[in-house]
């Protein structure tokens, strides 16, 4: 890595408040990626691309056009009524209407149509605003009004590309992504999702007729256990696809602290982990997701960045870095959970550990069932 110039897409607008008070993403999130990397000189000139917002025309081709204009007339207004929160799920606690919701919505989605576009013309794109994958065409769900990586995934069929395989290994199953194409021969779908954790979807028997593997993982996943189901289950079922193009949702919310999953994985682990599905494919975009612990999610996407771009990460982070990440505050994560070294460092030490009996036998049952499906 890497063998593509990487680049980074990203905008000012996620700089401004969001989700009200209480919410899990009322946090710093991108923008704490990007003053990391400018803080580090990890921008050369041409890495830092501006998203561009997508159009009410683009958003329609994957979002009902009635869902699109009443969440832009409730972005402006800053209300709605109880019959379209009902109907659209937004204005409520999971999907609140703030100020700029439309304009930050659809620049998410611009930016992953850019990041697809970046890797057609032989860039390896990283857009972590993106990785909205709960989002329905006619409603909000899960954090998500828009959902990015559909268009991601869209871009890259029109414009050819005949096999594309997305990857997701965020802590919360792609639900809407899955249905989203749950009938296309042209996208494989490969998920490692904690289970029984929302939205419930993503069982191991939710194939879409072979198109799709789930691996539905226990609570405190290791970096043991992470490796093997991407050795031995999840890279080899996207490898017989003979992937054009590959799509990935990397999350942060797997990662050992985070205050909505109780996966135990480290950045290291998650980092291979991408490296592994990205070298599957020339073209390859990888989005951001979940994650609602500041610290543990700017040192990961932040140090995804320097791997996916050939930069060395430092041991020890200077003052100016650290200074970042003493700023950032979290009313979901106890000051007495703040661990020293998401003060000071990138990389978390690696923890490898035992592969319990539970996953061997995850491990087991989708190699069966993949068996099954080859051969009918």
């Amino acid at each position: 890595m890497p063998t593509r110039r990487a680049a980074f897409i990203g905008h000012e607008i996620y700089r401004e408040a969001a989700y009200g008070r209480m919410h899990p993403l009322a946090i710093p999130r991108v923008e704490t990626v990007v003053d990391l990397c400018r803080s580090l000189d990890w921008f050369a000139e041409g890495d830092y691309h501006v998203s561009p917002r997508a159009t009410e025309g683009e958003l329609a081709a994957f979002h009902d056009r009635d869902y699109i204009s009443t969440l832009r007339d409730a972005s402006a207004i800053g209300s709605v009524d109880a019959a379209t929160r009902l109907r659209y799920n937004i204005g409520t606690m999971e999907n609140p209407i703030f100020a700029g919701i439309f304009e930050r919505a659809s620049t998410s989605v611009g930016g992953s149509i850019l990041a697809a576009r970046l890797a057609l013309e032989g860039r390896l794109a990283y857009h972590p605003a993106g990785g909205t994958h709960h989002g329905r065409p006619g409603r909000a769900s899960g954090f998500c009004y828009f959902n990015d990586p559909v268009f991601a995934l869209l871009t890259l069929l029109r414009a050819g590309v005949e096999r594309v395989a997305y990857v997701d290994l965020d802590a919360h199953h792609c639900d809407a992504v899955q249905d989203a194409f749950a009938n296309d021969p042209r996208v494989r779908i490969a998920s490692i999702h904690e289970a029984d954790r929302w939205p419930h979807t993503g069982a191991l028997g939710e194939t879409s007729g072979g198109r799709a593997l789930n691996l539905p993982v226990p609570r405190g996943l290791n970096d043991s256990e992470l490796a093997m189901l991407m050795q031995d289950l999840l890279l080899p079922f996207a490898a017989r696809f003979r992937p054009q193009a590959v799509v990935v949702t990397c999350g942060a919310d797997a990662l050992e602290g985070d205050p909505l999953s109780r996966m135990a994985l480290t950045n290291v682990a998650l980092w291979e982990a991408v490296e592994a599905t990205v070298a599957l494919a020339p073209i390859a975009v990888v989005l951001g997701g979940g994650g609602y612990n500041p610290w543990t999610l700017a040192r990961y996407w932040t140090g995804l960045w320097a791997r996916l771009s050939g930069r060395e990460i430092p041991a020890a982070l200077p003052e100016t870095a650290r200074a970042i990440l003493a700023r950032l505050s979290c009313d979901l994560v106890e000051d007495e959970d703040l661990r020293p070294e998401w003060l000071a460092t990138l990389a978390d030490a690696p923890r490898a550990g035992p592969v319990r009996d539970v996953v061997l036998a995850l491990r087991a049952a989708a190699a069966n069932r993949m068996d099954m499906e080859r051969a009918a």
